[in-house]
């Protein structure tokens, strides 16, 4: 059974910082990408970073040059470092991975999500 366990979400004041950690446990056999995507209520989730494998990265627009995500793969972890927060920002984050648990089948899996509240 393959678990996502994200921390790090809270409330902070606009313009600080979060930093959210996804831990990934079970059965993995590989990763092919890990990443993070947002929602808030009535709207569908979106993206919000992604990283590969081979340590390729991709951002939603909206966070490009305020947010960094980076990848331990030794603790099979992803983390995202969210800079000059605006309180658009604010959203249930939810880690994801797409992996194989057996080395045939490959399934996206998703953490329980953290809220992250911008507000003064």
């Amino acid at each position: 059974q393959v678990q996502l366990v994200e921390s790090g979400g809270g409330l902070v004041q606009p313009g600080g910082s979060l930093r959210l950690s996804c831990a990934a446990s079970g059965s993995i056999v590989s990763f092919n990408n890990m990443g993070w995507y947002r929602q808030t209520p009535g709207k569908q989730r979106e993206l919000v970073a992604v990283i590969n494998s081979g340590g390729r990265t991709n951002y939603a627009d909206s966070v490009k040059g305020r947010f960094t995500i980076s990848r331990d793969t030794a603790k099979n972890s992803v983390n995202l470092q969210m800079n000059s927060l605006k309180p658009e920002d604010t959203a249930v984050y939810y880690c994801t991975s797409y992996l194989t648990p057996d080395g045939y089948n490959w399934i996206t899996y998703w953490g329980q999500g953290t809220q992250v509240t911008v507000s003064s």
